[in-house]
């Protein structure tokens, strides 16, 4: 419901919260969602979430003197209504505005935001962190975690509260229990969480009591006058406080308190289109991937699709989950334990599929080393949106192959179209030697005629087209740049470059790339992702010791902020013309 008064022209910082009448407040907070709303509707962006702790940050720096106070976000989910009362609500008012902020908290952008943050359960950790500074040195300012959005259920979360609870000094940590994550909350944290709600906070076996907490229950988290009643109660306390708040994702928008899960995260414009007849989409490797894998455990029982509160990333909507029944499991944010599970469920002899988007497979390098491949288990893992893009930095997919492919036994494929992809996945399913990890392409393309690869034989390269003078090795989605830099060596030298598709990303093909010394003077490699670490360094050390010379592309080592792809390209070199030109240069 649109509200009347303009509350918010008086709130150009926390201060002025501090102004304003009980019922000024109340007025503030429907004029924020409006704010929240209009906005993520123009631009994309976290939803839900920040829909629902409106009232909640209200209350936060009414009570609490931010900076001097230090509020620490968890995931950064929930952190516009934030930005909005420490300075920048321009950048939710005005459209030109509307790209000036980031979606998550960033210290470059305001005094009040202490971390960038982007990845999830890390709020307790870092609040520890900031308590123990001030207590070596002297403070007395109050030190505020925010969690929430299913994130209590990360291992990092657990293990911060395990630290929290010894400190014997002021640290608050405001549980923000929406009875969701990204998708439905999942396991025993969740469970409870949902009998202290049952209970108004009052059960006999109180988790966060037992871990030495005290413990405050707020049963409705959108009621600004308890809230600020409950944070005036614990500020200052000398000891550390949870305060478990009861709120609802995606209030003050119908349809999102309705059905929480596809209001997490929206693209641009996506309310516009609600009362649209929804469009038929075509085929994508999300959808192939849901057929393939309902199929497969329709003839096979031992096969587990797994999952770590992302199910949308990969098109598992709640159909598709219901028909997979007891071989689904979604863990929850703890990617951590989904790859040791996966291991185990490996090692128990059915067939674990894990799909994980790139950027979070980054917590989970020690579970990759340690419980999966040294252990050799025979896991299936799916990296999703992995390459170079225009993301945040909190959210960044260019480092899985750096990450993933110097583990020893794993076997990391990078296939180019459809058909390679799916001979790929049958294989990685079925056999029983090694941990295997597919980097699901991006664009579909279809090559129109079955892969017969024996993917058993390992790092055994395609040689697509035998040329000389020049080799052009492209990985995975980065295929069809190498297929377009031939065409311009064509054109413009004469020249019939040899055309790759490496397919292992994990491996060198010693054969191959030993037979072009006798004809080629370059060997060129695409890939979508860090050259630190990565493939084409490789190659690069595999022709060391000779004379052939090798040209990479890929990104450079550095964390890029919502920067624009063609900017990327002209940095990295990476359009086919470019690539091109650089061959043409180095052979004459």
């Amino acid at each position: 419901m649109k509200t009347t008064a303009n509350v918010l022209s008086k709130v150009n910082s926390a201060d002025d919260l501090k102004k304003l009448s009980p019922e000024e407040l109340n007025l503030l907070s429907g004029e924020m969602r409006e704010l929240i709303i209009k906005k993520v509707n123009e631009t994309g962006g976290h939803f839900g979430p920040n829909l629902g702790i409106v009232e909640t940050t209200i209350a936060l720096h009414y009570v609490f003197n931010s900076p001097v106070d230090k509020i620490v976000f968890d995931v950064s989910h929930q952190c516009y209504p934030h930005k909005i009362l420490t300075g920048r609500k321009e950048g939710f008012i005005n459209p030109e505005d509307y790209s000036k902020y980031t979606g998550y908290t960033a210290p470059e952008e305001s005094e009040h935001d202490f971390f960038k943050v982007g990845h999830t359960s890390t709020s307790v950790s870092l609040a520890v962190g900031l308590t123990k500074g001030r207590d070596v040195l002297g403070g007395k300012e109050n030190i505020i975690a925010l969690i929430g959005d299913g994130s209590l259920t990360g291992g990092e979360a657990l293990e911060g509260l395990n630290n929290a609870a010894v400190l014997n000094s002021n640290m608050i940590i405001v549980v923000n229990d929406n009875d969701m994550s990204i998708a439905e909350n999942q396991g025993g944290i969740a469970n409870m969480l949902t009998e202290l709600r049952n209970n108004n906070g009052k059960v006999k076996n109180n988790f966060f009591e037992a871990l030495g907490f005290e413990y405050f229950y707020v049963n409705d988290g959108h009621d600004i006058q308890k809230l600020i009643e409950v944070f005036n109660k614990v500020k200052d306390t000398q000891h550390p406080v949870v305060v478990h708040i009861f709120t609802q994702k995606g209030k003050g928008f119908k349809p999102a308190e309705e059905d929480k899960e596809p209001f997490h995260w929206i693209l641009p414009h996506e309310l516009d289109r609600l009362n649209e007849a929804p469009t038929q989409s075509g085929e994508d490797y999300n959808s192939i991937t849901k057929d393939y894998l309902l199929n497969k455990v329709k003839e096979d029982s031992s096969v587990v699709v797994m999952t770590a509160a992302t199910p949308g990333v990969f098109g598992f909507n709640k159909e598709f989950r219901n028909k997979l029944g007891a071989n689904y499991v979604d863990v929850g944010i703890a990617e951590q334990h989904a790859v040791g599970m996966a291991s185990g469920i490996a090692k128990a002899g059915a067939k674990p599929v894990l799909c994980l988007m790139s950027s979070f497979v980054q917590r989970t390098y020690d579970q990759l080393s340690q419980d999966l491949a040294l252990n050799n288990s025979p896991a299936t893992i799916l990296i999703y949106w992995g390459g170079i893009s225009g993301a945040d930095a909190t959210h960044l997919c260019t480092f899985d192959i750096s990450l993933i492919s110097n583990i020893p036994n794993i076997v990391y494929l990078a296939p180019a179209t459809k058909e390679e992809y799916l001979k790929m996945l049958d294989w990685s399913v079925n056999q029983k030697e090694h941990p295997v990890v597919i980097r699901v392409p991006g664009d579909l393309k279809s090559a129109g005629v079955s892969d017969e690869t024996d993917y058993s034989v390992l790092n055994k390269y395609q040689m697509v087209e035998k040329g000389s003078e020049v080799a052009l090795i492209g990985l995975g989605d980065f295929s069809e740049k190498a297929k377009k830099v031939k065409e311009l060596l064509k054109d413009k030298l004469n020249i019939s470059a040899t055309l790759i598709n490496p397919k292992f990303i994990t491996g060198v093909d010693e054969e191959m790339l030993s037979g072009l010394r006798a004809d080629h003077k370059v060997v060129v490699t695409m890939e979508d992702g860090e050259l630190d670490g990565g493939f084409g360094e490789k190659i690069a050390r595999f022709y060391g010791s000779s004379d052939m010379k090798v040209l990479n592309y890929g990104s450079f080592k550095e964390f890029t902020d919502k920067t624009p792809m063609p900017e990327l390209n002209k940095r990295y070199r990476l359009t086919p013309e470019l690539i091109a030109e650089d061959i043409e240069k180095l052979i004459k």
